[in-house]
């Protein structure tokens, strides 16, 4: 037994409450699989008077037609208002004033139809195979059978949108987060087993609790890689907890999983291995939880040409090894800097002392004046000198209205 639906509104959602097996036939007409609805509805006519007393529920309306096969009853459910059932075997006595139109031929075959006087259903149904055979082919045959009721076919389906939710009505308020990670570990667990199953991954969790004060406490944890950790999404959901905090006692727990494509790396063999990235995403999430989330990251350099300007973005994992650099001279900057005295001979740093940096400046490069941001105000102006000392070091060293600094080493 199959019933279709024609006319506008969310047919397809109405399909899918009835029945697992719905097919999209057209923007507006789904047929959907309705055997075993007899067992809980009673016969066709009452199923069909389900069907309608939803339909009006969402504000839905739909022609419904029940029949033995989809095609029959997507042709009364087009061609007739309201609903139609089919009897079982007088396929083609109801379907016979529905004009020839509703089969969709071809423009040709249609004008062969109206020269030859075929109209209806009826007429159609009337002619003899081979003769359709033998003018029309095959295509006229298949227009035949569906004017007579005959064709069997079987429904070509919607997926169903894989949706990987699960949630939990708590028996009572949880205000401390440990009683809440048995909750979570639960969720948790029962959701990977159901991507596990499906083989496949996450890269997105999402939790929502609904607290006793009323109100809903969303959090979204995104990963760098898909992932199954069941242990790793546990810690990262306490650890975001533990940082963002619900107001009020928990009520109720739904979370929610991104399903993915798992995805394998392989490395070379004269690569060095890198740290897994679910177990460096949560390295990463315990030092946020103790310095806090802005000052753990990735570092971008500013669009400006301040020294030292730059912000923290969230990590990231490369997807490929950095290559090694061309210059091995790179500098070490202190944070703050180090404050200095400096002794001065011909205009040029000779001498300096910054705390344990001490020694004579035997070779120096600048200075070199930066200045900026001084319609600000927070505006900056410095002449800075690259200094060799006698031991060996070499150093960076500047000079603004505060005084003198040494802003960095150079290895």
């Amino acid at each position: 037994m199959f019933a279709c639906l024609h006319g506008n509104g969310n047919l397809t959602a109405l399909a899918f409450e009835f029945s697992p097996t719905v097919e999209q036939t057209a923007p507006d007409t789904v047929t959907f699989d309705a055997s075993g609805l007899d067992r809980l509805f009673g016969f066709p006519q009452d199923v069909a008077a389900a069907l309608a007393r939803r339909a009006a529920e969402i504000h839905v309306k739909a022609s419904i037609a029940i029949a033995a096969n989809p095609d029959a009853a997507i042709c009364a459910a087009r061609g007739f208002s309201g609903t139609s059932i089919i009897p079982y075997g007088d396929e083609a006595k109801f379907l016979a004033p529905l004009p020839t139109a509703l089969l969709s031929p071809t423009p040709e075959l249609q004008e062969t139809l109206d020269r030859w006087g075929i109209r209806r259903f009826q007429d159609l149904a009337a002619l003899p195979p081979l003769g359709i055979a033998e003018r029309l082919g095959p295509e006229g045959l298949r227009l035949r059978e569906l004017a007579r009721g005959e064709a069997e076919r079987k429904l070509l389906p919607l997926a169903d949108p894989l949706r990987f939710e699960d949630e939990i009505e708590l028996d009572y308020p949880v205000e401390l987060l440990e009683p809440l990670a048995f909750v979570l570990a639960r969720l948790i667990n029962s959701l990977a087993t159901s991507l596990a199953a499906r083989a496949l991954a996450t890269n997105e969790l999402r939790l929502q609790l609904k607290l006793e004060n009323r109100t809903t406490h969303e959090r979204t944890l995104r990963l760098p890689v898909p992932t199954l950790d069941t242990k790793a999404f546990l810690k990262l959901l306490q650890l975001d907890l533990s940082q963002h905090p619900p107001a009020a006692p928990v009520l109720h727990v739904r979370m929610a999983m991104n399903p993915v494509k798992p995805q394998s790396a392989q490395s070379g063999l004269f690569i060095p291995a890198a740290p897994e990235p679910v177990k460096l995403e949560l390295t990463i999430a315990r030092l946020k939880s103790i310095v806090g989330p802005d000052r753990v990251g990735t570092p971008a350099l500013l669009d400006t040409h301040r020294p030292d300007a730059f912000r923290m973005e969230p990590a990231f994992v490369p997807s490929a090894p950095a290559t090694t650099p061309k210059f091995r001279l790179s500098i070490r900057l202190f944070r703050p800097p180090r404050a200095a005295r400096v002794a001065l001979a011909s205009g040029h740093p000779s001498f300096v002392t910054a705390g344990a940096i001490r020694g004579k400046i035997l070779d120096l490069a600048g200075p070199w004046r930066t200045s900026g941001d001084w319609w600000t105000a927070d505006p900056w102006l410095r002449d800075e000198w690259d200094i060799a000392l006698s031991d060996g070091a070499l150093y960076r060293l500047y000079c603004d209205p505060r005084g003198w600094f040494v802003e960095g080493s150079y290895d």
